[in-house]
């Protein structure tokens, strides 16, 4: 089970007026997606960056059937939670409350946010799509009330089969979310500064 390790930076809560919830990929760590901020307009936010234990959120493939990555995924879930509570805690609310992640990192913030919808400030993803074998729509819940999402991704993508991208945004469309989709013809599984930009101009103006 995760660990609560959270690495910060950025301004304190206590002085932040936004937050910025920055979730790391398969294989890397906090401060590998945190010193991605330098290229973000997230001067005055808040960042706190949750550590996987192992540095994997989850076994196998986003898209393994949900069993199989347990008990994993919903100890991610539950930190992210814990995370968000701590959040409200300090005054800050859901819709000065931001998600981001790359490829698993990702996959984790569209399945948080999609599961307690609200109208949060936005979310960025980064390669990524709805976790599971299938898009289980009896976990999702909410209304995103118009909260701005991008997603930006290659196709082909290695990890991160289009299609699912697509239904993914179906249903988050669906929920009310505002959703801006980039597809990127041959990308490499990384995140492009065309990606970047298109966060900055969408998410954090």
């Amino acid at each position: 089970m995760h660990k609560k390790n959270i690495q910060r930076a950025g301004k304190s809560l206590k002085e932040a007026e936004k937050v910025l919830i920055m979730i790391h990929g398969r294989g890397a760590n906090a401060r590998d997606i945190l010193g991605l901020a330098s290229h973000l307009n997230v001067a005055e936010y808040a960042l706190l960056a949750p550590e996987a234990t192992n540095h994997t959120w989850y076994p196998y493939s986003f898209m393994a059937k949900p069993e199989v990555n347990e008990p994993w995924l919903s100890s991610a879930l539950d930190l992210l939670k814990e995370v968000i509570d701590e959040v409200a805690k300090q005054g800050i609310t859901a819709e000065k409350t931001y998600f981001l992640g790359f490829s698993q990192g990702a996959c984790l913030a569209l399945e948080f946010a999609t599961r307690y919808a609200q109208k949060f400030g936005g979310v960025v993803a980064f390669t990524g799509g709805l976790i599971g074998d299938k898009i289980y729509r009896e976990n999702y819940s909410g209304n995103f009330n118009g909260t701005p999402i991008f997603i930006g991704t290659g196709n082909p993508d290695v990890h991160v089969p289009i299609d699912r991208v697509n239904d993914s945004v179906s249903i988050l469309e669906k929920m009310n979310a505002k959703v801006d989709l980039q597809v990127l013809e041959g990308r490499p599984h990384s995140i492009s500064p065309d990606e970047i930009e298109e966060a900055n101009r969408l998410i954090f103006k």
